[in-house]
């Protein structure tokens, strides 16, 4: 699902969300299609050691598509608890920007608890990009080769490729779908940075997109 422009803020980079290549390393590099990143809130401002038992209470938000829009996450289970959990989390990170789309909404208590810093701005920018021109979407949006780096100063970095190649922009006002042939601008590559909130919730920070990734084409 190539659209044909993307929000300011993801354009630096190009739009939807992650990185440098799927092998996991501490990189800062990606490439994406429909999603972005969100500011942070006062209340989900990410600090380095959060308690389990937090994580455990908290309230999260729901985030839900209509019939005919999904995301598909594999690799989701590595074995490893605490990664287990990045990974959960951020990919209720990439939902809340793709939901909102689907709302019509350029900010959403969810994308708010999920997102901080230049990925919140991100994120409603590249909504608000979609909102301005009457699109939303339709289909699904596969990611895999997911994987993630625990770093020592309490941070954690995800890496994987999307598949665009069966997620389409539709119109929110003719109700037409644009079926555009797929092509390497379908596959990108993301390279997330996250932080551990007081809550126990892993945060997203920052995210850098790669478009067209070779790493990602079958």
């Amino acid at each position: 699902m190539t659209r044909s422009s993307v929000p300011a803020a993801a354009l630096t980079t190009t739009a939807l969300i992650l990185l440098t290549a799927c092998g996991g390393s501490d990189g800062d590099k990606g490439s994406d299609k429909i999603a972005s990143t969100p500011p942070a809130r006062a209340t989900t401002s990410a600090s380095a050691s959060p308690s389990a038992s937090a994580t455990a209470t908290v309230q999260r938000p729901v985030i839900s598509f209509p019939p005919g829009s999904k995301t598909v996450y594999a690799d989701q289970h590595t074995g490893d608890p605490e990664k287990d959990a990045v990974l959960a989390d951020e990919s209720h990170a990439v939902d809340s920007a793709y939901a909102a789309i689907l709302e019509g909404k350029a900010r959403t208590p969810a994308m708010e608890f999920y997102n901080s810093g230049t990925a919140l701005r991100d994120a409603i920018d590249f909504v608000q990009g979609w909102l301005d021109k009457g699109d939303t979407w339709v289909g699904t949006v596969r990611y895999f080769d997911r994987k993630v780096t625990l770093r020592s100063d309490g941070s954690a970095v995800v890496i994987y490729c999307s598949d665009e190649t069966k997620a389409f922009v539709k119109s929110t006002k003719t109700g037409k779908v644009s079926q555009d042939s797929a092509s390497a601008d379908d596959y990108v590559l993301y390279n997330e940075r996250l932080l551990k909130s007081g809550q126990g919730v892993w945060i997203l920070n920052s995210v850098t997109p790669k478009r067209g990734a070779s790493e990602c084409q079958p």
